[in-house]
């Protein structure tokens, strides 16, 4: 486990795209955090209400094209033969995976809500900001969407399909459900998705684990 975990750190520091990612994750972050709080200064003198750390729902999109990324990319590239034959056991390859994408994506996501939360203080100090509560929660939720992205691109083997599959999830099923059914119908079906940090974090922990441990017996079962 020790020589499969530094081989999948070695690659993850090593190429430049997980880097962007997860700079491109703390920018959007604290981007659309700071344009919220921007947007409510501008309308009340500030009196309308910021949805606390309301910048992880963009900065959500870079942190699952990572996770797609840390095995769809092998498979696009054929890389993904040599990673299983040096480490047999197809599982510990995908735990492998995991710890060091929760490693790199937690600390970057720290410093993405931090970015955020201080951006809307900055532009609103009158308002009440996010509680650590909140802050830990956020970060979390960030990791478990690196984490989805990696068991959905275990299971159909393809950066594209992958990283399509969880944007979708994330941004477009909500909106469908919303055009479709209208508001009834999205307060029954909605809380079945993640939704955020704030309402969805132990449903995104099942859509989580369920596509890691689908992802799992896939890899364990099938030729890489």
């Amino acid at each position: 486990m020790r020589a499969a975990l530094h081989a999948e750190w070695t690659k993850l520091r090593t190429v430049a795209a997980p880097r962007w990612l997860l700079l491109g994750a703390i920018a959007a972050t604290a981007a659309l955090g700071a344009g919220a709080a921007w947007a409510a200064a501008s309308v009340d003198g500030g009196a309308t209400t910021v949805p606390s750390l309301i910048g992880v729902r963009l900065g959500q999109a870079p942190v699952a094209v990572l996770g797609v990324l840390v095995i769809g990319g092998e498979y696009g590239t054929g890389m993904i033969r040599a990673t299983l034959a040096a480490t047999p056991r197809r599982t510990a390859v995908l735990a492998a995976k995991a710890v060091v994408l929760t490693g790199a994506v937690a600390p970057a996501g720290a410093v993405a809500v931090l970015g955020s939360a201080a951006a809307e203080r900055l532009i609103l100090p009158a308002a009440d900001g996010p509680t650590p509560r909140a802050i830990g929660g956020s970060v979390l939720y960030l990791v478990l969407i690196a984490l989805l992205g990696l068991g959905v691109a275990a299971i159909v083997r393809d950066a594209a399909s992958g990283a399509g599959a969880v944007l979708a999830l994330l941004y477009l099923l909500p909106v469908l459900t919303r055009a479709i059914g209208g508001p009834r119908w999205l307060q029954r079906i909605g809380p079945a998705g993640p939704d955020g940090p704030w309402t969805g974090l132990g449903v995104t922990a099942g859509w989580a684990a369920a596509a890691l441990l689908v992802g799992g017996l896939l890899l364990h079962v099938r030729d890489a």
